[in-house]
C-alpha cells in the first residue's frame, strides 16, 4: 500500500455537478471521477480506454484546506445565425487550495506519480480551461491509506489565508473520502464512479462516500500578547 497526495490549486477550477446546455455547476472539491480523468490523461489513456476502469479501485480522499467562492461565468453561444444568441451560465471555484489523496498498490502509484510528472497530454483541475498554478506538488506516505495520510499532512492553503487566520492555532479542515475508509453511519451516495469517458456517451455511477474531520496546527498562528489595562474592571 502507498498513497500520493496531491496539492489542486489554480485561479479557477471546476468540477461536474449536474449540468445541461444552459447552466453548469460545479462541485465544492474535486470528485474522483475528475481526479481519475487527470490520471487517465497523463497516463496517456484515450477517452475509450478499457483501462481507465481500473482507476475506480484507487483509495480516493480530499482534504478542503481552502474553500473556494463561486464565480459564475456567462457566455453567449450563437447556434444559427438567424436566431438570436442564447445565454449560457458556467460556475467556477475561485482561490481553493484542496489535496487529494489517492492510494493503492506501491508499483501502481509509482506508475501514476512517475505520469503526473511527465503527462502525456495536458492536465486541468476539472474543466480544460483550469490548468494547475505551475508543477503540482506532490508527496509519498508509504503503508498509509489516503486518509491517514491527509490526517498527517500539514496544512497547505495559501499563505495570505493562512495570515487570515492567524488568531487560531488549530484549524478544523473537512475530508470527504471513499466509504470504506471511514467508520461513519452518515453515508452519502454520489453520482461519481466512471463509467465511461466517451464523449458519446459518458456514463457515471453511484459510490458512497464518508465525511470526517481533522484539525490542523496553523504555522502562521500569533497569540495575542497584548496586555488590556482594563481586564481587572
Amino acid at each position: 500500500m502507498k498513497t500520493l497526495t496531491i496539492r489542486f490549486t489554480a485561479p479557477l477550477q471546476s468540477y461536474g455537478n449536474e449540468a445541461n446546455f444552459n447552466r453548469r455547476t460545479s462541485g465544492d472539491y474535486p470528485s474522483k471521477s475528475a481526479v481519475i480523468g487527470m490520471i487517465a490523461a497523463a497516463l496517456g489513456y484515450s477517452r475509450e480506454d478499457e483501462q481507465i476502469q481500473e482507476l475506480n479501485k484507487l483509495q480516493f480522499a480530499v482534504r478542503i484546506d481552502q474553500p473556494g467562492k463561486i464565480l459564475t461565468d456567462f457566455q453567449t453561444v450563437e447556434l444559427e445565425s438567424n436566431k438570436p444568441p442564447k445565454l449560457t451560465y458556467r460556475e467556477y471555484l475561485q482561490d481553493a487550495v484542496f489535496v487529494v489523496a489517492i492510494g493503492g498498490k506501491i508499483a501502481d502509484i509509482n506508475h501514476i506519480k512517475y505520469a503526473l510528472n511527465h503527462p502525456r497530454y495536458a492536465l486541468f483541475l476539472g474543466r480544460r480551461a483550469n490548468s494547475p498554478a505551475g508543477v503540482l506538488q506532490i508527496t509519498e506516505f508509504p503503508d498509509k491509506d489516503s486518509v491517514t495520510a491527509l490526517k498527517a499532512l500539514p496544512w497547505q492553503a495559501s499563505t495570505w489565508y493562512q495570515k487570515r487566520h492567524s488568531a487560531d492555532k488549530l484549524i478544523k479542515i473537512q475530508i470527504i473520502a471513499d466509504a470504506n475508509l471511514l467508520t461513519s453511519k452518515e453515508t452519502h451516495l454520489v453520482k461519481d464512479q466512471v463509467g465511461s469517458f466517451d464523449s458519446r456517451n459518458r456514463q457515471y455511477k453511484f459510490r458512497p462516500i464518508n465525511t470526517t474531520w481533522v484539525e490542523l496546527r496553523n504555522p502562521l498562528f500569533k497569540q495575542n500578547t497584548q496586555h488590556d489595562a482594563m481586564s481587572p474592571l
